[in-house]
């Protein structure tokens, strides 16, 4: 083929090295030579291959403890020179530089060390300037020059090697070149953010680059595409089930949010981001009873999440419904033989907390970010503006129904008692309208509301809201506080006996 180029000298660089050797027997088996520094030459030559020092070429020393080892027009003019460019190839034989036609490079760890805690000093001698300079040359001269970027490409060439030996066409180079900017841009864009990070104004500019790009169905509906990138991996192992789904993934992520807030034995089920049910018993399994008696209908095609190893039981009981996806920490071998039952039901084993601190979305032509709501009231924050003070009974059904309001789309208004979900309103145009379908959801499934509490995301603008509350037997709110009129709604409950705090935070979720 015409565009096809024979690798005949291969620079080599690299920080990992598994993998590698099978490349390089291939390599060295149609006649490449090699050319390395310090660590991965002596790799090669344990190897058995023979392998020139970069510093022979340039006729420099690595220096500066290592800052400076390939940055020469040795080094560069070799892989940058246009093979048909009369010009670049004259100055090539004057200056006795050496093509290069392969350039395999990866960069120092850059965020793993950010990642490991390590001092200042320690994270900015990680910032690599040979490896990246050599990434975008071979990048650039990818009609000439094949480059790999980092050990997620060595099966790709191990695969063009064992197949036709030392040759690429223009379209496997132009494939690599590709790869290597995604890494060059990524590994800026995590310095960039370590940087910005440091400064009080963060985020200065938003910089995003997440790899591993996971094709979906199709996004929200089918008539749009949809793709997923980030490390699913890191998060969750896929024990069971079916391909999982952009509206799955948006589940997924506000289920471990909601039971992140938890730590007593809890279990919740959600539907389209809100929780439909949920509890905190002394056991799992009376944890999934009590949480799918909070919305038997509802919970139908939903997402279960809990913080507590599954049983048999509690899998038993769970089985007798059809749901979507369930997540939890561990699941007994029993367990799981029972929930594996449905061949599409998508289970997964959550390996780590979700620790993101920072949200963005797309909005018009641009994308808003935000801090990530992580603050979880305690008692402290708690101030009592009524007459009558809540027991510490109402504190803790108080402080459960705000766990949940706090992730539940506004306007939002939660009903509990004795931590269990009642009922939730969500997603209304006004708070009235949240608490009056909270209040008929809960009197749907017989629960009785006298001696409940209430949570609102945000402020009561007029006393109605308590006024309703308090007709259908709630007699404990909390709520952010805030609103001009605040004095209104305390007053109707010093004269009807209702306990009442304000935390000072409001949570709405859009």
């Amino acid at each position: 083929m015409a565009d096809s180029k024979k690798i005949k000298t291969a620079l080599i660089s690299v920080y990992h090295k598994e993998g590698l050797d099978s490349i390089l027997s291939m390599l060295h088996a149609d006649k490449v030579e090699f050319l390395s520094t310090g660590g991965t030459k002596s790799f090669i030559e344990s190897l058995g291959y023979p392998c020139k020092a970069v510093e022979d070429l340039t006729t420099y020393p690595s220096i500066l403890g290592g800052r400076v080892k390939t940055l020469h027009p040795k080094v560069f003019g070799g892989i940058l020179n246009r093979r048909d460019n009369e010009t670049d190839k004259a100055q090539i034989a004057q200056y006795e530089i050496p093509e290069i036609d392969l350039v395999i490079v990866d960069l120092y760890p850059f965020e793993e060390t950010v990642a490991s805690g390590a001092s200042h000093a320690d994270i900015i001698e990680k910032i690599d300037i040979g490896g990246i300079s050599l990434i975008r040359a071979g990048a650039k001269n990818f009609n000439d020059v094949v480059i790999v970027a980092s050990k997620a490409q060595y099966a790709p060439l191990a695969e063009i090697l064992g197949k036709k030996g030392a040759e690429t066409t223009l379209k496997e180079r132009q494939f690599f070149a590709r790869e290597a900017f995604k890494v060059s841009s990524g590994y800026d864009t995590a310095i960039f953010n370590y940087f910005d990070s440091l400064e009080p104004d963060a985020p200065s500019a938003l910089r995003v680059a997440f790899d591993d790009k996971k094709h979906l169905r199709y996004g929200e509906n089918p008539h749009q595409a949809g793709s997923f990138f980030g490390r699913f991996d890191d998060l969750f192992e896929q024990l069971h089930g079916k391909e999982i789904s952009y509206n799955n993934l948006l589940d997924i992520d506000a289920a471990v949010s909601l039971i992140h807030e938890f730590s007593d034995t809890t279990f919740a089920i959600l539907k389209h981001n809100n929780a439909c049910g949920l509890a905190t018993r002394p056991s799992i399994l009376d944890a999934w009873k009590d949480a799918l008696a909070g919305d038997p209908v509802s919970a139908f095609g939903g997402v279960l999440v809990a913080n507590r190893e599954i049983d048999a039981p509690t899998a038993e009981e769970m089985n007798k419904i059809f749901f979507e996806v369930a997540i939890a920490p561990a699941y007994t071998e029993e367990a799981l033989a029972i929930l594996k039952q449905k061949k599409n039901r998508i289970i997964l084993l959550q390996k780590a907390p979700l620790a993101t601190k920072l949200q963005f979305r797309s909005v018009l032509n641009g994308a808003l970010a935000q801090d990530r709501d992580l603050k979880i009231e305690t008692p402290e924050d708690l101030t009592p503006v009524t007459t009558v003070k809540p027991t510490d009974k109402q504190i803790a059904d108080m402080l459960f129904a705000n766990k949940i309001v706090k992730h539940s789309k506004s306007n939002a208004i939660v009903l509990a008692k004795n931590g269990q979900l009642y009922a939730s309103g969500v997603g209304q145009t006004s708070r009235v309208d949240a608490l009056k379908q909270a209040i008929e959801k809960a009197k749907s499934f017989n629960f009785d509301l006298n001696g409940a509490v209430m949570a609102s995301d945000a402020f009561f603008p007029f006393a109605d809201c308590v006024e309703i509350a308090h007709n259908a037997g709630i007699d404990a709110v909390i709520q952010p506080g805030g609103s001009i009129r605040d004095n209104e709604s305390v007053d109707y409950c010093n004269a009807n006996g209702i306990a009442m705090v304000t935390t000072g935070f409001r949570h709405f979720k859009h």
